[in-house]
């Protein structure tokens, strides 16, 4: 949630010897704005809650009162509301902490902060906590008045949102999960309503079907929408440095710790965070994880002392977690802890009715990137396509459809701009025929493999930027484009390919 906090340094709102501006210049919001909106204020000053009150009940909201953040809790989890008034210092339960606890239950819900002290480290504190802005005392009830007023028009604004994606249909189209099997209209139907609810997902399927694409979409309908969506691929970071990476670390905690530095959980404050590849996690690491997630606290690595998280925690893998939990590579606890609700993405093999939706969805999205104009497959070229066994799913997918689109010469992708070999008995075929059965086996190279493969490589990507070039006319940045590279990497490789005439080296 965005937050618009005032300049801690001015004087309070009110104060002696401060003219205050035209309240009503230029505002947008007129009295009956706020008819029938729910409001709690949380204040141990009765004169504050009686001000308050005579302010909202003015402009036409429902007004209830509690005096400490305990007894906030306990109203906001019997009733919600649309907006809280939290004042900072409060017996049983503080104003932030109120407000971490509420937004556990409601994560968007809307807060106004009460302090009789503004300063930087507060505004900060607020905006950590998810406020959505402050006030000081003494303040100018006409001030407070056009705060208050916007607050809610951002509460009405986001009701109307919500509003308007409930009527939106959720499948085959909800970010890039496109399909129209069976399997795909039963997800996409699925996850606003998993969306609404903020638990802890274990998303499972092979590499290349969409798992991350499930968790942003997922991300996309909850009610943490405004806030960050972080991604910690766990098999890409070194064990050594996973720790500090999640939890953060302080100054000195370890050799090159020159400063303290807040990790990913705390990043994600108010978001959602995506635990990718959570199979490939060490045990010593799934300890603590699991105590992050009980606790809903951190602590960095070097410190003692926890910090509070409000997020969303969603898993992925494409492991068998059962399977790792019998063979004691991976902590039960914590499989049962992430595996709250399940989904399970089925390889595009097993779903090939949703092989021409996303053949036409990425040629749509590379003619806009590319800026080609093609219309469609050949018949012969989607029988290829359906046929073929897809072993890196989706992304394979993409990037068959993505270099078919850079070798067709017309408007229409032929089976001649496909990759050769492509059919149903396995990934996408290397550059060079395979051969035919009852064929003698290739000679062995006489030079190291990575030599061998590397040629094989160069001579591919030659042979697509001579394409590209005849494709654009020899027009440099227009080939670049096409092929998706920078112009200066374009110019390089022409180079090392001795593509360039000499006075362009």
């Amino acid at each position: 949630m965005s937050a618009t906090f005032h300049d801690p340094s001015r004087p309070a709102m009110g104060a002696p010897g401060t003219p205050g501006p035209n309240p009503l210049a230029g505002d947008p919001l007129e009295l009956g704005r706020a008819d029938g909106y729910r409001v709690l204020i949380v204040d141990d000053e009765d004169t504050i809650r009686f001000i308050l009150r005579e302010l909202l009940e003015r402009e036409g909201c429902i007004v209830d009162e509690a005096e400490n953040g305990l007894e906030a809790l306990n109203m906001a989890r019997r009733n919600g509301y649309d907006l809280y008034l939290l004042d900072m210092k409060m017996p049983e339960m503080d104003g932030l902490a109120a407000l971490r606890q509420i937004r556990r239950i409601y994560p968007d819900a809307l807060a106004v902060m009460i302090t009789a002290f503004g300063s930087n480290q507060l505004a900060l504190d607020c905006l950590k906590a998810g406020a959505y802005d402050y006030f000081t005392k003494p303040f100018n009830i006409e001030e407070l008045r056009i705060l208050l007023l916007r607050a809610l028009e951002k509460q009405r604004l986001l009701r109307r949102i919500r509003e308007l994606e409930d009527h939106l249909p959720t499948a085959p189209f909800i970010e890039n999960l496109i399909g129209e099997s069976e399997v795909m209209q039963q997800l996409g139907a699925n996850l606003k309503r998993l969306a609404e609810h903020d638990v802890t997902v274990l998303i499972t399927g092979e590499s290349g079907t969409g798992k991350e694409l499930v968790a942003r979409a997922i991300h996309r309908y909850s009610a943490r929408r405004s806030g960050p969506f972080v991604t910690v691929n766990c098999a890409a970071i070194p064990e050594p440095l996973l720790e500090s990476e999640l939890f953060g670390h302080e100054k000195g905690a370890f050799t090159g710790a020159t400063a303290a530095r807040a990790g990913r959980f705390e990043a994600a404050a108010g978001g959602t965070i995506l635990l990718d590849e959570i199979g490939e996690m060490p045990l010593a690491l799934q300890a603590k994880l699991l105590r992050v997630l009980q606790q809903h606290e951190v602590e960095r690595v070097g410190s003692n002392r926890p910090r509070p998280i409000d997020i969303r925690v969603i898993a992925a893998t494409h492991r068998d977690l059962a399977a790792m939990v019998r063979e004691g590579t991976f902590r039960e606890d914590l499989y049962f802890r992430i595996n709250v609700v399940p989904l399970h993405l089925p390889p595009l093999r097993e779903r090939r009715d949703d092989i021409a939706p996303l053949v036409r969805h990425f040629i749509n999205e590379f003619n806009v990137r590319f800026g080609k104009r093609i219309e469609g497959v050949a018949p012969e070229a989607l029988a290829l396509l359906e046929a073929h066994a897809w072993q890196g799913n989706v992304r394979e997918l993409e990037n068959v459809i993505q270099r078919a689109m850079v070798m067709s010469a017309g408007n229409v992708i032929n089976p001649a701009a496909l990759p050769p070999g492509l059919g149903a008995n396995g990934a996408t075929a290397a550059p060079e025929p395979a051969g035919n059965p009852g064929d003698p086996p290739p000679e062995l190279p006489d030079r190291p493999l990575t030599e061998y493969v590397e040629e094989i490589v160069e001579r591919e990507e030659r042979r697509l930027i001579e394409a590209a070039l005849r494709k654009t006319g020899g027009r440099r940045q227009e080939t670049a484009d096409l092929l998706g590279i920078a112009r200066k990497s374009l110019h390089n490789k022409m180079k090392r390919y001795g593509m360039l005439d000499q006075d362009e080296e």
